[in-house]
């Protein structure tokens, strides 16, 4: 049973075959018993073919709805003008009526709606009612065209409904692409904080490495300790780089399995003093210190002030020339987080690791922008008076709405 339904859905024209035969067949019975029935209007021949023509408009009528409307219609002609008394087979009408109204096109709607207000009153006023009176007739009339209006009604129902689902499914069809087109946004920024991060963790790690390599190199044979304590230096910084890039990479990996342990926690403002005594070590004075009371900040606080500050000592290595210091300033205000770091170097220029410099460094400034705008904050990096270079940000502890 199953397989029938399955298989009448797939080939609806089967079905309306199907029941242009019905038709056809009542049809002829009808027109065979009423030929020669008294006060009866219409002739053997003309109904037969009337229910001809009207069967074949219900087998066709889902294929090409619009010239079946015309052909009901021309045979609707036919009976007035032939004096062919309604039939069964004008059961027909009523179908394509509703077919043009569900399928067809707007102008065979319209059409089939006014055939159908008006085919009740003029087979009324064709083959009226001798027994009964002038509001009979009408009554009659009414009568005969509520079943025209009612099909037109439910295939316009049934246009209206397929038009709202299939707006719907446009609907869905479009927020899926919204939601793929927001996932690529999102995957993006994410590869985009990826890399401002191994660009703080590299720059940042392999610059105190290259340092402690050259003081190694410099003191290996006449200060042996201090040789051995840079290789230390250089071994620890060498292992805190691996263990955030392998956390920060750990976020790309998929189906795999966390290790308890393996990615470290993101680094902190508490861990800004280790940042500096790791600076100190490596050859950079740097000046600390931490004005207001300490308490607890927003994650995505943290982590900014730390690579701000981290950014700015890499920069400061890197360009600030011989006999530099720098000093850092961490200032809790009520409603935000304050950074000052600045430098007195007198090397190579600034510019140069300002956004576009000659070298490429102008990431360092970019990353430190994006990072202080995530967080709602503001950043103003520029030359101090008389040498050196300042950076200043403010980082309030509520995100901007």
């Amino acid at each position: 049973m199953q397989r029938l339904y399955d298989f009448l859905r797939r080939h609806p024209a089967w079905v309306d075959g199907f029941w242009a035969v019905v038709l056809f067949g009542l049809s002829c019975v009808s027109v065979t018993n009423l030929h020669g029935a008294r006060n009866h209007h219409g002739s053997l021949p003309v109904g037969l073919a009337v229910s001809v023509v009207l069967g074949v408009v219900v087998a066709l009528r889902r294929r090409m709805p619009e010239k079946m409307l015309l052909v009901a219609a021309a045979m609707g002609v036919a009976q007035l003008v032939l004096d062919q008394e309604a039939i069964i087979a004008d059961f027909a009408m009523l179908v394509i009526i509703y077919t043009v109204a569900a399928d067809g096109a707007r102008w065979a709607s319209r059409v089939g709606l006014a055939a159908g207000l008006v085919a009740g009153t003029v087979a009324q006023l064709r083959w009226p009612e001798e027994q009964t009176s002038v509001l009979g007739n009408i009554a009659i009339a009414v009568f005969k065209t509520v079943p025209f209006a009612l099909a037109w009604v439910l295939g316009d129902s049934l246009r209206t409904r397929r038009a709202y689902l299939a707006q719907l499914e446009e609907r869905a069809a479009r927020l899926e692409k919204e939601r793929e087109a927001q996932s690529k946004v999102a995957v993006a920024a994410e590869r985009a904080r990826i890399a401002r991060e191994l660009h703080d963790v590299v720059a940042h790690n392999v610059s105190v490495m290259v340092v402690q390599a050259d003081g190694a190199a410099y003191v290996l044979d006449t200060a042996p300790d201090q040789a051995k304590k840079a290789l230390e230096t250089i071994s620890g910084t060498g292992r805190q780089a691996l263990a955030e890039m392998r956390r920060l990479l750990g976020v790309l990996r998929t189906g795999e399995h966390k290790e308890a342990g393996e990615y470290v926690p993101q680094p902190d403002v508490e861990q800004i003093d280790e940042l500096v005594e790791q600076c100190r070590s490596a050859g950079l004075p740097v000046d600390f210190k931490v004005e207001g009371t300490p308490r607890p900040l927003p994650s995505g606080v943290e982590l900014t002030a730390y690579r701000i500050v981290q950014e700015a000592l890499t920069n400061t290595r890197k360009h600030g020339g011989p006999n530099t210091g720098a000093s850092v300033r961490l200032v809790y205000f009520d409603d935000g987080l304050g950074l000052l770091v600045e430098d007195d170097g007198k090397g190579a220029p600034h510019e140069l690791y300002e956004e576009g410099g000659a070298d490429g460094q102008g990431h360092g400034l970019i990353g430190m922008r994006e990072r202080v705008g995530m967080v709602g904050g503001t950043l103003d990096a520029g030359p101090r008076p008389g040498g050196g270079f300042r950076i200043s940000a403010l980082l309030p502890l509520k995100p901007a709405h």
